[in-house]
């Protein structure tokens, strides 16, 4: 069952050195605190899964958090490259990165895999382009129509981490709006980490909801505002400027590195990281 417990506690607890993290959320609900905390704690040499790797990725990645990336896409949302990510890839800064690319399909048939406890996953995909030389994947037949078909392995992370609206007081979880891999991701992990706007005394049931159990939760964290720079639905808007002034600030190691001890590494947690942006915002 999970417990409800501080940020801090549960990364403590939950997330050691060199072990497969996947940090999930698309579109909103991307779980910046709990990306920040593992900065935060100075976590080294993890394999990052993500479908849409984007500004926390950069942030963990320029921070010298990872060793491996296992995405399907990568990039700042509507505006342009990661380049904290690119200086990882291309000039092995702050230290060499190794990549295992997917389609979307690809990843999201890999974590249906896990989730089930399947070995691997099957699609039809992986064909007419090269990603199947750069990647992990491997040809299929099927034994009812001899139809050949791309088998990718099973994602199982180590530590899954997801963001919420809500739980309740026995660790049950509910999120809605736009969801991405959520459930899939906390059913593959190994250890799961949800780290919510709020907890409250009952679930109120919503359309298009998902729910998950308390059972299939380790820990809970209250982080409101936890998602920041995206957005919770019901709970706050995206902050579309701070994209644009990521791309600008992340081009320079130096002014990165700044920004990341004065809003990350000399912040308690998702409270004062806030509170630091209010006076400049992201533009510092």
């Amino acid at each position: 069952m999970a417990e409800i417990v501080s940020l801090a506690d549960a990364v403590r607890e939950l997330v050691d050195d060199g072990q497969t993290v996947a940090l999930e959320g698309f579109t909103h609900l991307i779980p910046h605190a709990a990306g920040h905390e593992l900065i935060r704690q100075g976590r080294r040499d993890l394999t990052l899964v993500r479908m849409t790797p984007d500004l926390v990725y950069d942030q963990l990645i320029g921070m010298g958090c990872a060793r491996k990336l296992v995405f399907s896409w990568g990039g700042n949302p509507g505006v342009g490259s990661l380049h904290r990510l690119r200086d990882a890839v291309e000039r092995g800064w702050p230290a060499p990165l190794a990549l295992e690319e997917h389609s979307h399909a690809g990843m999201a048939a890999a974590y249906a895999a896990g989730a089930s406890n399947l070995p691997f996953g099957v699609l039809r995909g992986y064909r007419g382009n090269d990603l199947v030389g750069r990647t992990t994947v491997e040809p299929v037949v099927c034994p009812f129509t001899g139809e050949e078909l791309a088998a990718v392995r099973a994602l199982r992370p180590d530590v899954g981490i997801v963001h919420a609206q809500q739980a309740d007081r026995r660790g049950n979880v509910q999120l809605w709006g736009i969801v991405g891999v959520q459930k899939e991701v906390v059913l593959a992990s190994a250890r799961t980490i949800v780290t919510v706007e709020e907890v409250v005394d009952e679930l109120e049931p919503r359309h298009g909801a998902v729910v998950l159990p308390g059972w299939v939760v380790d820990a809970v964290a209250v982080a409101p505002g936890g998602a920041h720079p995206s957005y919770a639905d019901g709970y706050y808007d995206r902050d579309n400027d701070f994209y644009v002034t990521w791309d600008e600030l992340s081009r320079d190691r130096d002014r990165f590195l700044a920004w990341m001890e004065l809003h990350v590494l000399e912040t308690a947690d998702v409270t004062e990281y806030r509170r630091s942006l209010e006076p400049a915002g992201a533009h510092r």
